[in-house]
């Protein structure tokens, strides 16, 4: 019972953060420059300190109820707690890049990501996809938690390709509106599209072959052809793989890669949800 209080909790102080952060995104108030914003800010505006705060609050009940579901059993094997972990790991990411760079607008991205993530998360029945007891262990618990994981960095790959797009449009139209200097350089946006892919490929590396093991344990095989799940997981790590060699090996341009994350990431939720 504590659990769902935490829960709920946790989801009302990120609805409070998501329109917070949305209403700063919409302030007519300038930023600071893109050119600045690899290095932290003296002050922080009272607006963003106060969806700061109210995010924290919301991230610590949401870590609460994270730690009593992992004493009740085997975290996350189910779709439910999957979706309410990657609500959790992208809030965590963002607080992250909001205390080492102080990008105060991925919040208004990052933070209605998390929030409909755990809305939908909570409309599903707590049994959804019921795993067999029986079939319950440490290695499904770790291929979740690593597919999750790779999910997350290409949520912050699609993420930073989006602010590159719009902060590429704003140079080329030379038309600067308030957006254009809350928004950090390109050269910092295509740098956390990189990292981002460098970070995510090994993690859905790691959770596909987790996977495979767990398959093999579970119901005696390793790979099923038939399957659409594992079908669609190969092809969106395929996909990814071919984005990040073409960065590297075949030149493809920053906009290339903010353009092919943003697909990527809709085509691997699509997989997630509904072939999970």
């Amino acid at each position: 019972m504590s659990q769902i209080i935490f829960f709920r909790t946790s989801l009302f102080f990120y609805f409070l953060g998501c329109l917070l952060f949305l209403l700063n995104l919409w302030d007519k108030k300038g930023g600071t420059p893109p050119a600045e914003t690899s290095q932290k800010s003296a002050t922080l505006p009272v607006s963003q300190r106060i969806a700061f705060v109210v995010t924290g609050v919301g991230f610590l009940c949401h870590t609460i109820a994270l730690g009593l579901q992992l004493q009740s059993g085997v975290p996350f094997s189910s779709l439910k707690e999957a979706i309410s972990f990657f609500s959790w790991a992208i809030v965590l990411i963002f607080f992250w890049v909001e205390l080492k760079y102080q990008v105060y607008v991925m919040g208004s991205l990052i933070l209605p990501m998390a929030f409909l993530s755990l809305i939908s998360a909570a409309t599903l029945p707590i049994d959804t996809h019921p795993v067999d007891p029986a079939l319950k262990g440490t290695l499904l618990g770790v291929h979740t938690t690593l597919s999750v994981l790779g999910i997350v960095a290409f949520a912050i790959a699609a993420v930073s390709g989006m602010m590159y797009l719009v902060q590429e449009r704003f140079l080329k139209s030379k038309q600067f509106g308030p957006l254009y200097y809350k928004l950090p350089s390109l050269d910092l946006l295509d740098q956390w599209n990189k990292t981002a892919l460098f970070c995510g490929i090994p993690l859905l590396t790691l959770g596909i072959i987790s996977g495979a093991l767990w398959s093999q344990y579970a119901r005696g095989f390793f790979w099923s052809s038939n399957s659409p799940k594992q079908l669609l997981s190969l092809s969106a790590w395929f996909f990814y793989l071919i984005v990040l060699q073409g960065r590297l090996t075949f030149g493809f341009r920053a906009r290339r890669g903010a353009l092919l994350s943003i697909i990527g990431f809709v085509g691997i939720i699509f997989i997630f949800t509904t072939l999970a």
